[in-house]
């Protein structure tokens, strides 16, 4: 198809709700399975916290120090290279371009597999130094090291998951993923609470225990999800076979999944360097940020079930020649994502504890988990923003603009933050820049897509 730089695109009635169907009861029917995906994650994330709150403050600590890490991996996977497998995937059936689509699917599993063992290897190696870099010491960082080594067995199948289940989402398959999702998740709080905890018989494993779980439960989703996308049955199936490996698949994506992963880099960098700044302040304080960005990272799969929904929808669209319905999609799913985190950043300001009696009682921790909450929430609504265009970028494939933007809260909070130190300003005004670089987040991926010329391409 040749490329059109005008707004404007012929219809095509196709039959296909991707193409014609109503764009908001479209993304709510597309998104409404992602919320049980979200819904997995939330019981983990409240569990697996609640699991180490109980084993004490130093493995709180040093849980809150792999977390990023253990997250970058699931940003990178899903949000990232996943929405670029996503937009491949969608363009190529909206072009109508099925052989493609299942080439696509084979350079997905070998992009997932390659880039977790990958993963795993530099945190064996390197995340003791990187634990430390972060401010961790003594018991914290201990426990950090022995989660990390134990969670990296797991990073393989979580590339793998999540490259598969991309597949699916980017033809208009939502349902699959989320329900293997939250069956593997349930199975994950299941096994990690009994060998983190211990129960009856079963030995109390500590921290090293909580993280198996991850292993077990991401590792039978990506079995489940292998033969989801070997049956018959799916709408674009994955073939085990040599001559299918075409290396022009590779390209289509990741001339935007690779690029596309300096989002979650600089997003976890960005926790990370908050979580480096809060360690000066004492165990206390760093259990308690724990907690806040525990929900600050619940966010994201928020935004992500709005977002994912609206890949394969603006990708369709590219692949058929409509830009207008692609930015249309893309206005539509910022909207909801911006009201979803609208409603939760109000709540937890107004009810803090009700997110952070969930892990731990210590009132000096608890303090630190309210304050985070109160100020950092201003910032909940235009983050869900943000996030949501930069999916939806993926899959009209430009994601400069969003990625700048992403480097411009980095940089808010790296300069700011350093500035901070320096004046030995309290910790809420460190909370305060948290939320303005989100701000700046939301407000500049929506320049960026408004000023960004999107052109039809299958």
């Amino acid at each position: 198809m040749a490329n059109v730089t005008g707004e404007a695109a012929p219809r095509r009635p196709s039959g296909n709700a991707l193409l014609d169907g109503p764009i908001l009861k479209t993304l709510v029917a597309l998104s409404a399975p992602n919320l049980i995906a979200l819904g997995s994650a939330a019981i983990i994330t409240i569990a697996e916290t609640a699991y180490v709150g109980r084993l004490g403050v130093p493995s709180l600590a040093g849980v809150a120090l792999v977390f990023p890490v253990i997250m970058l991996m699931q940003m990178m996977s899903a949000g990232a290279m996943g929405g670029g497998i996503s937009g491949a995937v969608s363009r190529a059936l909206g072009a109508g371009d099925q052989p493609r689509a299942e080439a696509l699917a084979l350079a997905s599993a070998v992009i997932g597999l390659i880039a977790g063992l990958s993963f795993a290897v530099i945190i064996w190696i390197a995340g003791p130094a990187i634990f430390a870099l972060l401010g961790g010491e003594g018991e914290a960082l201990e426990a950090a090291v022995t989660y990390a080594h134990v969670a990296a067995l797991g990073i393989r199948a979580i590339w793998l998951t999540n490259c598969l289940a991309s597949v699916s989402r980017g033809s208009g398959d939502m349902a699959g993923p989320a329900f293997i999702v939250l069956f593997a998740g349930l199975l994950q709080i299941t096994v990690g609470g009994a060998l983190g905890l211990g129960i009856g018989p079963i030995p109390r494993l500590g921290v090293s225990g909580v993280a198996t779980g991850q292993v077990v439960g991401f590792t039978v989703a990506a079995v489940l999800l292998l033969l989801r996308l070997r049956a018959p049955t799916s709408r674009v199936r994955l073939y085990l076979d040599p001559t299918r490996f075409d290396v022009a698949r590779f390209k289509d994506i990741l001339r935007i999944g690779l690029p596309a992963t300096l989002s979650p880099i600089q997003s976890v960098l960005t926790i990370m360097i908050v979580t480096a700044l809060v360690a000066r302040f004492g165990a206390e304080a760093l259990a308690g940020y724990g907690i806040g960005a525990r929900l600050e990272f619940l966010l994201i799969p928020i935004a992500f079930s709005v977002g994912v929904a609206c890949v394969p929808m603006v990708g369709a669209a590219i692949g058929a020649g409509d830009v207008v319905r692609a930015r249309k999609v893309a206005w539509t799913a910022g909207a909801l994502a911006t009201a979803a985190l609208t409603v939760i950043g109000g709540l937890v300001m107004i009810a803090p504890d009700l997110w952070g009696r969930l892990f731990v009682s210590d009132e000096r921790v608890l303090e630190v988990t309210r304050t985070y909450l109160r100020v950092a929430g201003l910032g909940f609504p235009l983050f869900g923003l943000g996030l949501c265009l930069y999916f939806a970028s993926q899959g009209a494939g430009k994601v400069v603009g969003p990625i700048i933007a992403q480097a411009l809260r980095l940089a808010i909070v790296a300069i700011g933050g350093w500035l901070l130190l320096q004046a030995q300003a309290p910790l809420w005004t460190l909370f305060a820049l948290v939320a303005a670089a989100m701000a700046v987040l939301g407000v500049g991926t929506a320049l960026a897509i408004r000023v960004t010329p999107w052109v039809a391409r299958s």
